[in-house]
């Protein structure tokens, strides 16, 4: 599996990351450490959770994802050989355990929130830090239509920066991250740093997949113009992408049909796009799945895809992506069911 560097810095990770947010959840502990002992034995060294994991978030189950990676993690001898990554949320309501509700990204909000994460993973230091989602009003989590909040919380891009130097400084965390973010806090994020020597953005980890490609319009000119790799997660759009809420017999354990309220992922465009592209890998003798990676992989300001698995038959599925080419037939043809069905699930 090849390896990319993040910028700036020397963390080095695999092409493929395993993603952990169904861990403690729709994923018993006993699969969580089967599937992690693959995707390590595959050469996966890039493993990614988050505080609030895992998801949908419940106060009873938070930071049950970092635990269990925890308790993976725990005696192993090659643990300098992976990077970790994990997540502090921002403010929100729908999480009004953390923190009250009010995790804005000042230095006591993230020192908190990377001392507890430390605890959870058995680790002395986190390879990258993310800043979950912003803690200003934006378009995230699929929402259009910018709406500036009336009473947001105040929010301080350069002293955000300066919390995570501290950080940096005493040793806790090695990199950082933004997540969910757009392209007017990347700018904010570069520009400050730059000017104040403050931390640079290792990644940006945001949503892209088949179904949702708005990260073309803005994030990709900042990713290839100012060498911010992007970590893509949702690659198979909530698991549309891979064929099976086309079968006979549906999943009734599938995350689609277990948490209903996930309405992004269930409109009727969204449906014919992704029955299209399904239908498409067939025509190529590729699984749709494998089909969806690829493409992701063959993007040049990807550094990493971030798949999730919540049973070991699909973490095989996705690793099959390594094997798969998108020739300029096949992206051609991906393109032109883009041009018919543009972002059905943004």
């Amino acid at each position: 599996m090849l390896q990319r560097k993040l910028r700036p810095g020397d963390l080095e990770v695999s092409e493929l990351a395993l993603g952990t947010m169904t861990f403690g959840l729709q994923t018993p502990e006993v699969e969580a450490h089967r599937i992690l002992d693959h995707a390590r034995a595959a050469g996966v060294n890039f493993f990614d959770t988050a505080e609030m994991y895992p998801a949908p978030a419940d106060a009873e189950l938070y930071g049950e994802s970092e635990r269990i990676v925890g308790r993976w993690l725990d005696g192993r001898g090659d643990r300098d050989e992976m990077v970790i990554a994990t997540k502090a949320c921002g403010p929100g309501q729908f999480v009004k355990w953390i923190r009250n509700g009010d995790s804005t990204h000042t230095l006591g909000n993230l020192r908190a929130a990377v001392e507890g994460s430390l605890e959870r993973l058995k680790i002395d230091c986190i390879d990258l830090f993310q800043l979950h989602w912003p803690d200003r009003a934006a378009n995230f989590f699929g929402q259009l239509g910018f709406k500036p909040a009336s009473n947001e919380s105040p929010f301080d891009v350069e002293q955000t920066l300066i919390a995570l130097q501290r950080l940096v400084d005493e040793g806790l965390i090695r990199g950082i991250g933004v997540c969910n973010e757009t392209a007017w806090g990347l700018h904010r994020f570069l520009s400050i740093a730059e000017r104040l020597d403050l931390p640079l953005l290792n990644s940006v980890q945001n949503p892209y997949n088949l179904l949702n490609r708005t990260l073309e319009v803005g994030i990709a000119e900042f990713a290839e113009r100012e060498n911010l790799p992007v970590l893509a997660y949702s690659p198979l759009g909530f698991g549309l992408l891979t064929g099976k809420y086309f079968a006979s017999q549906p999943d009734p354990d599938s995350r689609l049909n277990r948490f209903k309220h996930y309405k992004r992922y269930q409109s009727e465009q969204a449906l014919a796009a992704a029955k299209r592209y399904c239908t498409l890998a067939a025509e190529h003798q590729l699984e749709p799945a494998s089909m969806a990676v690829a493409w992701l992989r063959s993007k040049p300001f990807v550094a990493s895809v971030i798949i999730g698995a919540s049973k070991l038959a699909q973490l095989e599925a996705n690793l099959e992506a390594l094997t798969v080419t998108i020739t300029p037939a096949l992206a051609s043809a991906i393109d032109q069911i883009h041009r018919e069905i543009p972002n059905p699930c943004p």
